[in-house]
């Protein structure tokens, strides 16, 4: 099934504040809240649609990534990005259970009888890369290896952190990451809840630490990592990988790898958009006498016939020759514009030659002409 736009899940415009957007998705995750709504797979979609939408929206760059190049601007055609049909209910409720003023038991005033308790999963930091593309590998599309140093799951306790089985439940919390108070005001009994400062939110404590690692459950290592690169992106795009960065501690969540795209300059095209733009530099000869030149492309050249009187600034285009659309169908031109080159010195066999010409009608231009060169002159400051 297609995604939805994110700001139809929400429910908000595409110039909606940061304010206005949280508080959207505020109301819909109340709405969907799987205490609010017991066994249903629907509500539980939904819940998890609305927390993909704000974690887009709700970070500056991803936001821009995606008001500009949609689900493709934020890496899915290269396998990353937040999936939140993919994720598990408690990697929603650590990563945006905050804004609800109490994680996933700040739930409990719906008299639903609280949920899970909601424990603290550290997550690793991103990672960036940056690769350079020749056009001929945007045009055709390109995997990419990296090597990449980064924290790993510590290999000797397998990312917890602790020697052998020394963990125990945080007798503070009993195991829910969370501290809850009840105090008596004005108002009543109000109820405030905070993370447990003892385990630090996880629920757990470590009694021995990992003599690897330190307790933190990673390591520094390497990892090679495979990127497709679909055809069609531009420099400045940046995609990325989710779970590609580093390790989170104790089995935490990992970070996203994330991939800044940069063009190399091809020698003879230029990028203009999907567009590829060619100078082509025509001899007196051939233009006002015609005939054939090679232009370059991407994968070889290509034969042009050009026409005989042919004048500079004319614009031949070589169809579906340029750069695909990324992830769409279609793909843009070659554009070739036209200049003749002017001799500048001139033997005097050669000046004699011009000189025959120089007063003959047909090498003077028409009125007609000049006023079409005068249009387009406009035109092109209009």
């Amino acid at each position: 099934m297609a995604k939805r736009d994110y700001y139809e899940v929400l429910g908000v415009d595409r110039n909606a504040s940061a304010n206005d957007i949280k508080k959207a998705y505020r109301k819909m995750a109340i709405q969907y809240h799987p205490d609010k709504n017991p066994g249903s797979k629907e509500a539980e979609e939904k819940f998890k649609e609305a927390a993909e939408a704000y974690s887009v929206l709700s970070d500056p760059d991803k936001k821009a990534r995606y008001d500009q190049f949609g689900f493709e601007g934020l890496g899915g055609a290269a396998g990353g990005g937040f999936n939140g049909a993919g994720m598990d209910m408690n990697d929603i409720f650590s990563m945006f259970g905050d804004i609800f003023g109490g994680g996933f038991g700040g739930f409990g005033g719906f008299g639903g009888g609280g949920g899970r308790p909601q424990q603290t999963r550290f997550r690793g930091s991103d990672l960036r890369v940056k690769v350079k593309l020749t056009l001929q590998e945007i045009a055709s599309g390109v995997t990419k290896r990296f090597k990449l140093k980064k924290y790993v799951a510590c290999s000797h306790c397998g990312g917890s952190g602790a020697e052998g089985n020394s963990t125990e439940t945080c007798p503070d919390c009993h195991g829910t990451g969370r501290i809850v108070r009840t105090q008596q005001s004005i108002l009543g009994m109000m109820r405030s809840e905070s993370v447990c400062p003892r385990c630090n939110g996880e629920g757990k404590i470590i009694k021995d630490k990992c003599r690897h690692c330190n307790g933190d459950g990673i390591t520094m290592g390497e990892e090679v990592v495979e990127v497709q690169i679909p055809a069609g992106v531009m420099g400045g795009m940046q995609l990325s990988m989710r779970g590609k960065g580093n390790a989170g501690k104790h089995n935490g969540i990992a970070g996203d790898l994330l991939i800044q795209i940069e063009e190399e300059k091809h020698p003879q095209l230029v990028r203009d958009e999907n567009d590829l733009v060619y100078s082509l530099l025509l001899d007196i000869p051939t233009a006002t006498l015609g005939g054939v030149v090679e232009i370059p492309t991407l994968d070889g050249t290509a034969k042009v016939n050009i026409e005989a009187g042919t004048q500079p600034g004319k614009v031949l285009r070589l169809r579906g020759k340029g750069l695909p659309t990324l992830n769409e169908y279609g793909r843009g031109d070659i554009v070739v514009n036209i200049s003749v080159y002017i001799p500048e010195t001139l033997s005097k066999e050669e000046k004699k030659s011009f000189e025959q010409f120089k007063n003959s009608d047909n090498f003077r231009p028409s009125e007609s002409v000049k006023e079409h060169l005068f249009k387009r002159f406009r035109n092109f400051f209009d």
